[in-house]
């Protein structure tokens, strides 16, 4: 196996380990960013601010439209999608038909923001099974330009390209892609795509 096909190989490990990283922070305190130094216990006493009654950001500063999810943090706009089947360029060692999807990723606020975000912001639904609802398996990288770049760190105002790819559990029922600034708490808009 060569080194490209390794890194397509890696690429989804590495992508879910760092979920799992930034999902670990989730659950910090708000008693751990207490400072508690000599010079804070000096400082002036100042009353503290009620806590805010409505969600920091409002629908309508967060949407997902024709292909285009819009956050104060992040824009991802879907510029490509296909259907590639096993064996073909873009999914050489899958074992099941993968729906791709190609995007550019713009750091809108400044923080921290590479082209994996779309992980954490989009997820994939194929609605085949009666009971349960069937969220697709994210698949080998499909656009072998990305190997180097998909970590990257995007600046503020930067944009940058990536590609990423679905496991299809069937060939014929649509998939629905789900968008959310919130790790998938609050549905921000859904767009549905064919696969033939």
């Amino acid at each position: 196996m060569g080194e490209t096909e390794l890194k397509k190989m890696m690429a989804m490990p590495v992508s879910l380990a760092i979920a799992a990283l930034i999902l670990s922070g989730c659950g910090s305190s708000a008693a751990e960013s207490v400072d508690t130094s000599p010079s804070a216990a000096t400082s002036q006493t100042v009353e503290a601010a009620p806590a805010p009654t409505t969600p920091a950001v409002s629908p309508e500063e967060s949407t997902f439209v024709d292909g285009v999810l819009s956050t104060p943090d992040v824009k991802i706009a879907i510029t490509e999608h296909r259907v590639i089947p096993v064996g073909q360029p873009g999914n050489e060692y899958g074992s099941k038909p993968v729906i791709a999807f190609w995007y550019d990723i713009t750091n809108v606020s400044g923080k921290s923001t590479t082209p994996l975000n779309w992980m954490f912001m989009i997820k994939a639904i194929q609605d085949n099974d009666p009971n349960a609802v069937n969220t697709l398996n994210i698949g080998s990288l499909p656009d072998d330009q990305f190997l180097e770049s998909q970590t990257q760190e995007i600046k503020q105002g930067g944009t940058v390209q990536n590609a990423v790819a679905y496991e299809l559990d069937d060939e014929t029922t649509p998939v629905e892609l789900v968008a959310s600034d919130d790790v998938g708490m609050t549905e921000l808009g859904r767009i549905t795509y064919n696969l033939q």
